[in-house]
C-alpha cells in the first residue's frame, strides 16, 4: 500500500511546533506572517503621524480634503450631465479621490484604521482620535461648502444636475436602505485608504481611486462628507431641500458611516495585527524596531 503523500515525514517541518513554523516562514520576531508586521508597522506609523499634526496643519489638511474632493464632484456632474450615466460619473469623481492621496489631504471616513491602531499601539491617545476627527469632518465641510459655491457660480447650467442628483441622496426609499447606503459608504472609503496605504505605485493607487469612486457614487452610497458637497451645492441652486431637511440625513448618515469604517474594516484588521499593535505598547518592541523589521 502506498503511503499518502500527506502522512510523509516533512524534513523541513517534522518535529517542529505551530510557532516553530511560523518562525521559520517569516523573517521578524513576532512569530507572525510578514505581511502583517507591514501592516502594522505602515498603519501605525502613518496614525501617529496624523494624531500628532499641531492644529494649522490639521485644519488646513482638512480644508483641502474638502476642496480636493470638490473636484472629484466637479468632474461628476460634468460627466453625468454630458453622459446621464451615473457609473461614468463615479470613475470620474475618482479624479478627487486621486487628488487626495497625491496632495495629502484627509477626507473624514480615512480616519478610522490608522489612527486607532496608533492609538492602541501606545502611540497616541484617544482625545487625539476625537480631535481628528471633529476637525476633518468640520473643515471638510467648509473647505466642500467653498467649492460648491464656485461650482454653482461658474456653472448655472449644471444647476439641474446638481439639485437632481441632491435630491436623489436625501430621498431615500426606507430608512433601512438609508442605513445600508451609509454603512456601505463608510467601509468602502475606509478599505480603499488602507489598500491605499499597502502600495507605493501611484498607478495602482489611482486604479483603486477610480474603482472606489464606481463603487460610492455608481451606486448611490450616502458618505456625509462627499454627499454634503452636492447638497450644499443644491441649496445655493435653490433646490427644494431645507437646512433642517439636510441637518437630519446628516445625523443619520455621518454615525452609520463611522459604524461601517469602524466595525466591518477597522476591528477585524484590529484583532489581526493585534499582537504586534500589544507588543510596542507593551515595550517588547520598539516602533523603530517594528518598521526596521518591516522593511
Amino acid at each position: 500500500m502506498i503511503p499518502s503523500v500527506s502522512a510523509r515525514p516533512d524534513p523541513y517541518t517534522d518535529g517542529m511546533t505551530q510557532k516553530e513554523q511560523r518562525e521559520r516562514l517569516g523573517r521578524n520576531d513576532l512569530d507572525l506572517e510578514d505581511a502583517l508586521i507591514d501592516e502594522a508597522a505602515n498603519t501605525v506609523t502613518e496614525g501617529a503621524k496624523r494624531l500628532n499634526r499641531k492644529w494649522p496643519e490639521l485644519i488646513v489638511t482638512g480644508l483641502f480634503g474638502g476642496i480636493d474632493v470638490g473636484l472629484g464632484i466637479l468632474a461628476m456632474v460634468l460627466v453625468k450631465q454630458a453622459t446621464g450615466s451615473t457609473i461614468l460619473a463615479g470613475m470620474a469623481f475618482g479624479i478627487g479621490l486621486l487628488a487626495l492621496k497625491l496632495a495629502h489631504s484627509e477626507l473624514f471616513t480615512e480616519e478610522f484604521l490608522l489612527p486607532i491602531n496608533a492609538v492602541i499601539a501606545g502611540q497616541a491617545n484617544w482625545i487625539q482620535v476625537l480631535r481628528l476627527w471633529l476637525t476633518t469632518l468640520v473643515t471638510n465641510l467648509v473647505g466642500g461648502a467653498v467649492f460648491a459655491w464656485l461650482i454653482v457660480i461658474a456653472l448655472p447650467d449644471y444647476h439641474k444636475t446638481i439639485a437632481d442628483m441632491a435630491l436623489g441622496y436625501i430621498n431615500q426609499s426606507s430608512l433601512i436602505v438609508m442605513l445600508a447606503l451609509s454603512l456601505l459608504a463608510g467601509a468602502t472609503i475606509t478599505l480603499s485608504t488602507r489598500m491605499q496605504q499597502g502600495t507605493q505605485n501611484d498607478v495602482v493607487k489611482a486604479i483603486v481611486c477610480m474603482i472606489t469612486g464606481l463603487l460610492v457614487i455608481g451606486v448611490s452610497m450616502l458618505h456625509g462628507a462627499i454627499n454634503a458637497i452636492v447638497i450644499f451645492a443644491a441649496m445655493m441652486t435653490g433646490a427644494d431641500i431645507s437646512i433642517l431637511d439636510f441637518l437630519q440625513w446628516f445625523a443619520i448618515v455621518i454615525p452609520f458611516n463611522m459604524l461601517g469604517g469602524l466595525l466591518i474594516i477597522t476591528l477585524p484588521r484590529i484583532v489581526r495585527t493585534r499582537r504586534v499593535l500589544w507588543a510596542v505598547r507593551r515595550g517588547r518592541i520598539s516602533l523603530e524596531e517594528l518598521e526596521e523589521q518591516s522593511a
